[in-house]
């Protein structure tokens, strides 16, 4: 459909105004919120991500992207909840305790939210007892943690045993990410897995809330 596809290529370039007008024109022709949903904002996002896999698109790419892509979501958030419309799965997501970097968690989330996951955003500076919390109150299916610093890495081992503790660890999924976080410190700290990346990590949420 044109007006879809238009929606689509209006998230892909970054134009958050074009993308909430075309939002708005789809709802406004009665189009079931689901699709405007799937074939307009989580279909661009997918091609945002295959571009920054390809190395056609960068962060600042991405980022203007997937604000455009939540500019949409904006407007058609209120339609999906009337049509019950389900979360593909829901994230809790932090910067841990001690970092207070939030621009690579904030771009993990909006591509996560333009995957079709719900995201309760706990900022940054997040302690582990804040995250268990979390998990406690929102019952999410993943737990995302970011960390810049290697200085800030050990809280997420800290956040891992304090789930473990509270005996919620077997309830969610763990995805670690950040400059200094590799796989092999993800294994290491007992995380399920490790994302290089906002796209990457998208992709392997989306597969491990499937279990793939």
């Amino acid at each position: 459909m044109a007006l879809l596809d238009d929606l689509k290529q209006n998230v892909i370039e970054g134009n958050a105004p074009g993308t909430q007008s075309l939002v708005k024109q789809a709802m406004d022709a009665k189009m079931p919120p689901e699709k405007i949903l799937n074939d307009g904002l989580i279909s661009a996002m997918a091609e945002v991500g295959r571009l920054f896999e390809a190395g056609e698109y960068f962060v600042p790419e991405m980022l203007v992207a997937a604000r455009a892509m939540k500019r949409g979501l904006e407007l058609l958030r209120p339609a999906l909840a009337a049509a019950n419309v389900q979360a593909v799965g829901k994230v809790v997501i932090g910067t841990v305790q001690g970092d207070l970097h939030d621009i690579g968690k904030n771009l993990v989330a909006m591509m996560l939210e333009g995957a079709g996951f719900e995201i309760v955003d706990l900022g940054n500076d997040v302690s582990p007892q804040k995250f268990v919390d979390a998990v406690n109150a929102h019952k999410p299916n993943l737990v995302g943690m970011s960390a810049l610093l290697t200085t800030t890495m050990p809280k997420m081992k800290t956040t891992v045993e304090a789930l473990n503790a509270a005996g919620v660890r077997s309830n969610v999924k763990v995805m670690i990410g950040g400059a200094p976080v590799t796989e092999k410190y993800a294994t290491e700290i007992g995380a399920d897995f490790y994302a290089p990346d906002a796209s990457a990590a998208a992709t392997r949420a989306k597969a491990a809330v499937q279990g793939k």
